[in-house]
């Protein structure tokens, strides 16, 4: 476990001293003061670009081996970490088993703090022991500081165990930082309100997630073009996106749209290749499933 003295030194623990007064601030200058506090973060992503890549295309070779994506986390790291990966099957028909998260102190700490959990090592290594991550893995530790116990445990763990391993951090030189194949380190600075780093580091988290499972899914041909082909149609307002998303790539009649995703069982990408290719929903399905789910290599484009 690091120092207390070790963590006062790290860039997201330190005092903002724009931010000093704080609670003497008006409202609107509290808005202001965070507003451009912000502004950094994408910068400091840009910075990062090159290793984001890296990712994605580790990422969507592990998935196309038939392998998993692990989130770990603790905390805002964790509970950022399981919106991204809970988000990912209904935008892209992704099997959930193969998308998942780890987080300290289990699905409770969603919706209560529970960082208590992740000071301990065993606790990381254990919880993900129990996901048996192997060589067509890859797992992806998130933590601010880059120091939880948690997290570095069981990235720690997953690499002794052959799988890929991706850290997120937001300070350099960590011990997650080395425990991984690929580190994504996005330098924000101090917090508006210091050591609350649900702010900018949570914020810059979430745009490297959005990239690393946005980019992974579009290698892998689960979009088609910048269309969500894949979107799970569940109610009307994702139907009737579902209809304009055939309208788009083919340019057909609204009528003819409706009457494929129908006899397609709502699912785009089967409807997709029955107006191309003039084919039955289980031709459609076979040549689909012929392509891995690549709608792009399915249509023969």
């Amino acid at each position: 476990m690091p120092s207390k003295s070790s963590i006062q030194q790290l860039g997201t623990e330190r005092r903002n001293r724009a931010a000093a007064a704080l609670d003497t601030m008006s409202a609107l200058a509290i808005a202001k003061l965070i507003n451009r506090e912000d502004q950094k973060v994408p910068r400091a992503v840009t910075k990062a670009l090159p290793q984001i890549a890296k990712g994605i295309d580790l990422i969507a070779k592990q998935l196309a081996a038939g392998g998993r994506m692990i989130y770990v986390g603790a905390g805002t790291s964790g509970r950022i970490a399981a919106l991204d990966a809970s988000e990912l099957p209904p935008t892209f028909n992704t099997d959930p088993k193969r998308l998942q998260y780890v987080i300290a102190g289990g699905d409770a700490a969603l919706g209560k703090a529970a960082e208590f959990n992740e000071d301990s090592e065993d606790l990381g290594k254990n919880d993900m022991a129990r996901k048996r991550p192997g060589r067509k893995d890859v797992v992806v530790g998130i933590a601010a500081s880059g120091r939880t116990p948690y997290t570095v445990a069981a990235l720690r763990y997953a690499k002794k165990h052959g799988a890929k391993t991706i850290a997120i951090a937001c300070n350099p030189n960590s011990p997650l930082e080395k425990a991984a194949n690929i580190s994504i380190v996005v330098v924000v600075g101090p917090e508006v309100l210091s050591g609350s780093t649900r702010m900018k580091a949570g914020t810059a988290q979430k745009l490297v997630l959005n990239m690393l499972s946005t980019g992974a899914m579009a290698r892998l041909g689960y979009v088609y073009g910048n269309l969500m082909v894949n979107v799970h149609l569940k109610n009307e307002k994702l139907i009737e996106r579902g209809i304009g998303v055939l309208q788009q790539a083919i340019r057909v009649q609204r009528k003819l749209a409706e009457e494929a995703l129908k006899a397609a069982g709502n699912r785009v990408p089967v409807a997709l290749l029955m107006l191309q290719h003039k084919l039955t929903p289980s031709a459609a399905e076979k040549r689909l499933q012929a392509a891995k789910g690549n709608v792009r290599k399915a249509l023969g484009r």
